[in-house]
């Protein structure tokens, strides 16, 4: 019996820290680090749009944004909402534990503190989005039961405001056209925003959670997102023209033809069927929609760079 005990209680030691590191492992995983390509348009928008920044100061700002504060909101979120069905950039969440919790904090401060050696300003912009961020999911709070209040906050704040914040990091005066380019990127954020939530109706309503998309039905979420995702293009060609940017329209263009495509091709599938509103095309969508700007704004970028 001895012998048993002393066995067991081996065992018992030898796998706490086997499950502490499953823990922290899964934590990681939640963060959702690779999901934080889905809203790197607006980076390379602002990029694309200045001049003479320095390279190095960019990508310590995309760094800050992309690799701590993004997956930070990510994780709080993940902390609050304790998925068990598909979330964005995880089709089977693990489990959530307080270890998540402890690295959100970590990442929050990482980015904070790292905005410091920036600028006072730019820190302070980023302390003010883990601050909303967090309003999203925080219980007593949670702006996502309110799906129009939440809509707004969230694309203003992950386009526009963003925006700004990369302007700030890089140094860059702002002025009205940047304000205007601005107000773009908030367009296309709302136009995809409500497409992030469309496979969800069922979770989010036992959870209590009235989200857009939820608010508009299947039908109503892809019409929503056709005419924001053409408002935010017209206004962003218009912008182009008035500054004589022929080459960017049309590279622009050129480069997101496939959204267009493939946003057409899904919507008539799942209005025929709704089955095709799942996971994995949605995932699709973000990852075609995400990568395909991306590259035009980079093409963009580089032509100022060199080609000017």
């Amino acid at each position: 019996m001895a012998n048993r005990s002393s066995q067991d209680h081996s065992s018992t030691s030898l796998s706490e820290p086997v499950s502490q590191a499953r823990n922290w492992r899964n934590a990681l995983v939640l963060m959702r680090i690779p999901f934080s390509i889905f809203l790197m348009p607006v980076f390379w928008f602002a990029l694309s749009n200045s001049q003479d920044f320095e390279l190095w100061n960019a990508l310590w700002v995309f760094i800050i944004i992309h690799v701590f504060l993004y997956p930070a909101s990510n994780g709080y979120n993940s902390y609050f909402d304790r998925d068990e069905e598909s979330i964005g950039g995880l089709e089977k969440p693990p489990t959530v534990t307080n270890e998540l919790f402890l690295l959100v904090i970590l990442f929050d401060v990482l980015a904070v503190f790292g905005g410091c050696f920036i600028s006072p300003l730019f820190a302070a912009m980023i302390f003010a989005y883990t601050l909303v961020s967090k309003a999203y999911s925080y219980d007593k709070i949670r702006l996502k039961r309110f799906p129009i209040t939440s809509t707004v906050v969230v694309t203003s704040f992950q386009g526009a405001f963003t925006y700004l914040t990369v302007l700030v990091g890089i140094g860059v005066e702002i002025d009205g056209t940047h304000l205007a380019f601005a107000a773009v990127s908030t367009l296309l954020i709302a136009g995809s925003y409500p497409l992030t939530q469309i496979y969800q109706h069922k979770e989010d309503s036992e959870r209590g959670d009235q989200t857009l998309s939820l608010m508009l039905g299947v039908r109503g979420t892809f019409i929503f997102s056709a005419v924001l995702f053409a408002l935010g293009f017209i206004s962003m060609q218009t912008l182009y023209m008035l500054e004589n940017r022929i080459m960017d329209l049309i590279t622009v263009v050129a480069a997101t033809a496939p959204i267009g495509a493939y946003f057409v091709r899904w919507m008539w599938l799942s209005w025929k069927d709704e089955a095709h509103v799942n996971f994995r095309n949605t995932m699709n969508m973000n990852a075609i929609s995400s990568l395909a700007l991306s590259a035009a704004f980079i093409a963009v970028l580089l032509m100022h760079l060199y080609l000017a």
